[in-house]
């Protein structure tokens, strides 16, 4: 079966950076495009950036433009979330997820990775 595995989550002090990896299996990379969630405590999951299959078209949320890049390496089957200038609000549950096309909602997602927590110290 398909599937993503998220790494890198860590506890970070503000204004500093992560990398977070995401590594996939099946046939994931052949055809989809791939994005980065987050939910924290007590909220819904919501939309941090996207990547089309060619990695030539990107798509950030708000919150996160200028400070997070999203990359893919398909010869590696990896995504990845370079997240710089954190802050506080940036904590949450970091997920990794494919779909068929390129979508900012959740529910439109076929495969998930079981997330990486990410912790940015005030």
């Amino acid at each position: 079966q398909a599937q993503l595995v998220e790494s890198g989550g860590r506890l970070v002090e503000t204004g500093g950076s992560l990398r977070l990896s995401c590594v996939g299996s099946g046939r994931i990379f052949e055809d989809h495009t791939l994005a980065w969630f987050r939910q924290a405590a007590g909220k819904e999951r919501e939309f941090v950036a996207a990547i089309s299959l060619g990695g030539g078209a990107f798509d950030y949320a708000d919150s996160v433009q200028g400070r997070f890049i999203i990359s893919r390496d398909n010869s590696k089957k990896s995504v990845y979330l370079q997240m710089s200038s954190l802050k506080p609000e940036d904590t949450a549950i970091y997920y990794c997820a494919a779909a068929l096309h390129s979508y900012k909602t959740a529910a439109r997602y076929d495969y998930w990775g079981q997330g990486t927590q990410v912790t940015v110290s005030s």
